[in-house]
This record gives C-alpha cells, sequence and structure tokens, in this order.
C-alpha cells in the first residue's frame, strides 16, 4: 500500500468520525431544545440537521 493510499484511508476515517461526532452533538443539543420546546421529537430532528451539517463543516477542513 502506498502512502498516498493510507492518507486517504485516513482522511477519509477522521471525515466519517467528524461526521458522527457533528450528529452526536447535535442530537443532544436537540434533545435539550426538544424538552424546552416540549417536543423531544421535533428537537432531536432539528439536532440531528444541525449535527449534519456541522459535522460537514468539520469534515471540509
Amino acid at each position: 500500500m502506498s502512502r498516498t493510499d493510507e492518507s486517504d484511508e485516513h482522511s477519509e476515517a477522521d471525515s466519517d468520525g467528524n461526521m458522527g461526532m457533528g450528529i452526536a452533538l447535535g442530537v443532544a443539543l436537540g434533545a435539550g431544545l426538544g424538552v424546552a420546546l416540549d417536543n423531544i421529537a421535533l428537537g432531536v430532528g432539528i439536532g440531528i440537521a444541525i449535527g449534519v451539517a456541522i459535522g460537514a463543516g468539520l469534515s471540509n477542513q
């Protein structure tokens, strides 16, 4: 395996980790928002959308 293949695999794993971290953070924030709005499902849905945006932003860096 060449060094470029290893680098590609490493960066792909990092972007997957960033996406997962972003979604987890979004769900946590969304659950708190859902409790505040008395609608946990709505809060978690919004949180997932925010988490995907955060994860995509982190993986583009």
